[in-house]
């Protein structure tokens, strides 16, 4: 099973708010199959505990525990936006949400993590032209 397809990446030339960030991370794993729509206010409520920015300009967005019965599938949703996403005063450019089902959602998140330590990942990442050409960087993680 794909945790990522084509159709979850999204490039933006430009920025949007937080919760619109979260909105459509929300929207595009609600389009995929994996979360309710009440995904949203678990994402919100985890931001309010504590925030999801990662350094290198990466976001993880995920739900609260609480909240584990919106999740219907495992599967990621990533958008750059190239203008930036005030995240809790960070700059975020890369918002990849996740949703897991049990703990998948840690295998995953280290996938993650791994590509965005590297800095030459990280600008080849940022490089992309096309939603295709990020897809290629990061398909590793569908071979968790």
């Amino acid at each position: 099973m794909s945790v990522l397809t084509l159709g979850q990446i999204r490039i933006h030339a430009g920025s949007v708010s937080q919760d619109a960030a979260l909105q459509e991370a929300t929207d595009i794993l609600v389009a995929a199959g994996a979360v309710t729509p009440a995904y949203l206010d678990a994402m919100r409520q985890r931001e309010e505990t504590v925030s999801t920015y990662m350094g290198n300009g990466l976001a993880i967005p995920h739900g609260t525990n609480e909240m584990k019965d919106t999740i219907l599938a495992s599967a990621l949703s990533v958008v750059r936006y190239d203008g930036g996403v005030d995240w809790a005063g960070e700059q975020a450019n890369f918002v990849i949400g996740i949703a897991g089902r049990g703990d998948e959602h840690l295998e995953i998140l280290s996938q993650i993590a791994i590509l965005f330590s590297d800095e030459d990942d990280v600008a080849r990442l940022n490089a992309a032209a096309t939603p295709e050409d990020l897809y290629a960087l990061l398909s590793a993680v569908n071979e968790g």
